[in-house]
């Protein structure tokens, strides 16, 4: 279970006007728990349920699919995302798309469970290895 991240409780706040009892009533709210007042008790999920109410958006959590244009690695993992069809248009050009590639670094189905530019080298190469496994499946 992911908790609320910072960001997430700071729009909560800002939503509130920054009024302590205003946003202990949103976490009551949704803990469905009087006693529980303190945006430290919300989940991701519980965080976001609170924002779109208050008219904002959902939050994303954090990207785990920021790249090193300067490592090799890095540019065979986005070529992979885009053999695989793994992309999304974006002003007019498809692109990897790395928020695919953010929830499946955080999923079971990752090889290696961190933020890619957190990855060792041995690290990026089970991660192109599953990359190369998922374009074969794609393409038979």
């Amino acid at each position: 279970m992911q908790v609320a991240t910072k960001d997430q409780k700071l729009a909560i706040r800002r939503n509130s006007g920054f009024k302590e009892d205003i946003k202990s009533e949103w976490v009551q709210w949704v803990k469905q728990d009087v006693s529980k007042t303190s945006l430290n008790d919300l989940t991701f999920e519980e965080a976001n349920t609170i924002l779109v109410q208050q008219g904002d958006k959902p939050h994303k959590g954090e990207n785990w699919a920021w790249f090193d244009k300067n490592n090799g690695k890095h540019k065979k993992v986005l070529s992979l995302l885009h053999e695989a069809g793994l992309t999304v248009q974006s002003k007019g050009q498809k692109v990897a798309d790395t928020d695919w590639l953010s929830n499946f670094l955080k999923s079971a189905k990752s090889p290696v469970k961190k933020p890619l530019k957190e990855m060792a080298n041995f690290e990026l190469e089970k991660l192109i290895k599953s990359l190369e496994n998922i374009v074969k499946s794609r393409w038979k």
